[in-house]
C-alpha cells in the first residue's frame, strides 16, 4: 500500500483532535475511493457521449439558470 501525506489547516486539525477515536486515515481512504468511483463512472458515461465539451458546458449553464429561476420563484 502506498503512503499519502495530507496537509490540513490548524483549525481542522484541532477539530479532528476532538475525536481521537476516529481513524482519520480510514476516513480519507474512503473519501478518496468514493471520489474515484464517481469520476470513473462519469468517464464511462461521457465516453459514450457525442457532445462536445462546449455543448456540455452550455447545457450545464442552462440547467443552472432554470434551477435558479425555480428557486427564486419558490422563495
Amino acid at each position: 500500500m502506498a503512503n499519502l501525506t495530507l496537509a490540513v489547516s490548524k483549525e481542522l486539525r484541532e477539530k479532528m483532535k476532538k475525536f481521537p477515536e476516529i481513524n482519520w486515515s480510514e476516513v480519507a481512504r474512503k473519501a478518496i475511493a468514493e471520489k474515484t468511483q464517481i469520476l470513473e463512472k462519469m468517464d464511462r458515461i461521457f465516453s459514450k457521449s457525442r457532445l462536445t465539451a462546449e455543448e456540455a458546458l452550455q447545457i450545464g449553464r442552462e440547467i443552472n439558470k432554470r434551477v435558479w429561476k425555480r428557486h427564486k420563484l419558490s422563495s
